[in-house]
């Protein structure tokens, strides 16, 4: 060899070298950068998700005498008992009604100062606070009561706000009479709706009296005047602890030691008494009876720290107050108050512990000793991020960190008791045009939804797809394969929201009117290719050698289209000659199965369209790419042909087949499009092929454009991104694993 022929070779070596190198390097940093931003996303996801698991916090505030030291010497003022308690949302501005009829506000930022004060005029007996809004209605010993509630007036003179205080009469000066023969009240209990409002009283006698004031607009003037219906109320026990009204205006109870009366008031005309409960815990007594947010909720606080909650249940078609669940502080309930517009409370034990329940994921997430043993009120601000407590005639404040209550791992993953609900079940159900809306943030329906789609989504393209692949590339001749494989897999490149609106707006309605054809041809298809192939087999050689090797599937093509427009055509027949015309009717109510007309019947076909190209790519190339020689020797050893594809053939592809079935369910997991639009988008835990669902994806899809940055409902459909990230991660590595596994096995062969 010349010495320039060897220069060249060394020349092309050379620069083969580098561009090996380069490719090489080019690849490894692909990779690395492919493993770099999946660790990015994970974090980044962990980060969005972790303030949900945090646990509630509280931190000392300001302080301050609630005695008036203006004059600059304490005077040991009484200020009486406390009946509301509370702070504007700006957590600057304090109020306090007490039992005397005094109103006072006070300044945080002022260190306490009173900034204005109100009293009403006459005797007051009683005095009681609406559960739904901040009112205090006082009962007088005339027989009236005098409602007020704080109002708060916000100005920015000079560009500086300013909140200005003032007693509000929302129903007027001039006082309400409850009771017509104008008896004292020395009970109360008083709860609005809309422009109704209803009074509950025990007057200085011993009767009680239920009075409602329905509101009427006037036509004229646009004022809410009111028209009172006073009633006795039947059946009160004796002796009355505390009466309590829901703000629905529906229930009034009425408790008597550890009994609760429970009276049914939404008839002023016709009140009467539900039934007796004895509500209190084994071991403790009723200390006293609170409402939940938005007063469905009985909370009954007992005497040895224990809290148990109650509300509405139907059973057997009646509706009736059950035991639902129980908390328990750490020492003797003192005072309990509930949280605004949430399903949370907070109670301050006798011995100065403070502790904050939730009631959804029934939860306790805090619990210290912040005070005294002499709390004689509580009340957290109406964004539950101030807390204060009343001890003695000093106010504490505290700083509340608690943004994700209703976000526990039980309530996400267990069976919850709703609200109103029979029993406990997982529910999705993140908004409601209620504020006082309980949340319902389970997991399960739509990480059950997900596996439900990919279920029947595989259930119709792996052996569609697996089969063709065996057959395209073992028995198809070169030249139809080279037409069939490319078409196949261009079929992937379509889009799948066309998927998803040919099957919402063109194949349900389709499987829904033709439900019997759409039956009698998924089980005659399979049946008339069968016959078929046994008609083929049996012909004389002479007419089977006339399609070449190879090409017979194409015969196959007349009978698929005959028998899928023979099914269609004979469904209105069998509908009318077996199912009385209607199959659905027919399915509902005789059988007792339910049917969408987007069901999973057709996101199984739809997907399964959509999965079918990947799985049979993969697939084929992997039964392609075995060597001949193998079957071959089979072949040459006696082996039949359909021996040798499945006992040589398809165990060497296995690991590609294996990976091909994955890559499918990957690939149906993830899809967003054709489930967001071929189903109910409904969170409901049924495998039935002819209900709908809601998968992680389609929710995470539907829902994120609507939630507000930061909430609770925000970080939850993160976390559903991080539960499909963290199982579509595990089914890979299994899938990988397993993989690798059957190469070893089979590679030797």
């Amino acid at each position: 060899m010349s010495t320039q022929t060897q220069a060249i070779a060394l020349s092309g070596s050379r620069k083969r070298w580098l561009k090996d190198r380069i490719a090489q390097i080019g690849v490894t940093t692909g990779g690395i950068l492919v493993l770099v931003a999946l660790l990015l996303i994970f974090f980044y996801l962990l980060y969005v998700v972790k303030p949900i698991f945090d646990s509630a916090r509280v931190e000392p505030g300001p302080e301050f005498s609630l005695l008036d030291n203006t004059a600059g010497n304490e005077q040991g003022l009484d200020i009486g008992n406390t009946v509301l308690l509370g702070v504007e949302e700006q957590n600057e501005l304090v109020y306090r009604f007490n039992d005397k009829g005094e109103v006072n506000f006070y300044s945080v930022p002022e260190n306490g100062k009173r900034i204005y004060s109100f009293n009403i005029d006459g005797e007051v007996t009683s005095v009681a606070r609406s559960i739904s809004d901040n009112m205090v209605a006082y009962g007088l010993s005339d027989g009236a009561i005098v409602v007020l509630s704080p109002k708060f007036n916000v100005s920015y003179p000079d560009n500086i706000r300013t909140i200005q205080p003032e007693v509000a009469f929302p129903f007027g000066e001039q006082p309400l009479v409850v009771d017509g023969q104008r008896r004292a009240l020395t009970q109360l209990s008083v709860a609005r709706s809309g422009d109704d409002f209803l009074a509950a009283a025990l007057t200085a006698s011993g009767a009680g009296v239920l009075t409602k004031f329905a509101g009427k607009e006037n036509f004229m003037t646009g004022e809410v005047e009111l028209s009172p219906t006073q009633v006795e109320i039947p059946g009160l026990p004796a002796d009355v602890d505390q009466l309590l009204l829901t703000p629905n205006l529906r229930f009034l109870f009425a408790r008597s030691g550890n009994e609760v009366y429970v009276f049914d008031v939404r008839n002023i005309n016709k009140v009467q008494l539900r039934n007796v409960l004895t509500m209190n815990v084994q071991g403790g007594n009723i200390t006293s009876l609170s409402l939940l947010s938005g007063g469905n909720s009985l909370l009954v606080a007992n005497d040895n720290g224990k809290i148990s909650q109650w509300f509405e249940v139907t059973r057997d078609g009646k509706r009736e107050f059950t035991f639902i669940r129980e908390f328990e502080a750490n020492g003797a309930i003192e005072q309990i108050t509930s949280e605004v517009n949430r399903k949370g409370f907070i109670t301050a034990s006798r011995n100065g512990s403070l502790d904050i329940f939730h009631t959804t994921g029934g939860s306790r997430l805090f619990s210290k000793k912040l005070a005294g043993d002499n709390v004689s009120a509580l009340a957290m601000s109406p964004r539950n991020s101030m807390l204060l407590l009343l001890e003695g005639n000093t106010l504490s404040t505290f700083h509340v960190e608690n943004e994700h209550p209703e976000v526990t791992w039980r309530a996400m993953w267990t069976k919850v008791w709703y609200e109103g609900y029979p029993e406990p079940q997982y529910v999705w159900q993140s908004t409601s045009g209620s504020s006082d809306f309980e949340s319902k943030l389970s997991l399960v329906p739509i990480s059950f939804g997900t596996i439900k789609a990919a279920f029947y989504a595989l259930l119709f393209a792996v052996p569609l797809a697996i089969a063709g692949a065996v057959y395209t590339a073992y028995f198809m001749s070169p030249g139809l394969r080279k037409v069939v494989k490319p078409t196949v897999e261009i079929m992937e490149a379509l889009p799948t929201v066309i998927l998803g609106f040919l099957a919402g707006l063109w194949l349900a309605p389709l499987i829904e009117n033709h439900l019997p054809g759409m039956v009698i041809l998924l089980v005659m298809m399979p049946l008339s290719i069968l016959l078929m192939a046994f008609a083929w087999h049996h012909l004389p050689k002479n007419i089977r050698s006339m399609v070449p090797e190879g090409w017979q599937c194409i015969l196959l093509l007349p009978l698929v289209i005959l028998v899928g427009w023979m099914s269609f055509a004979f469904s209105p027949v069998v509908e009318n000659l077996f199912f009385g015309g209607n199959a659905r009717g027919f399915l509902t109510n005789e059988l007792g199965i339910g049917f969408d007309q987007r069901n999973s019947l057709v996101v199984g076909i739809a997907m399964g369209f959509a999965v079918i190209p990947t799985i049979f790519s993969i697939a084929e190339d992997a039964v392609f790419s075995v060597p001949r020689h193998l079957s071959n020797g089979s072949l040459a050893l006696g082996a039949t042909t359909w021996q040798t594809l499945t006992r040589v053939v398809m165990l060497t592809a296995s690991p590609g087949i294996f990976s091909a079935v994955m890559m499918g369910l990957g690939r149906a997991v993830g899809e967003t499009m054709i489930v967001l639009m071929a189903t109910g988008n409904t969170p409901v835990m049924d495998f039935s092929i002819f209900n709908g669902m809601r998968t992680l994806s389609a929710n995470i899809a539907v829902e994120m454009p609507e939630a507000e940055v930061n909430s609770s409902h925000y970080r939850v459909l993160f976390l559903a991104a991080l539960v499909l990230f963290v199982f579509t991660f595990m089914v890979n590595t299994v899938a990988e694993f397993v993989r690798q596994r059957l190469r070893d096995k089979y590679s030797s062969m």
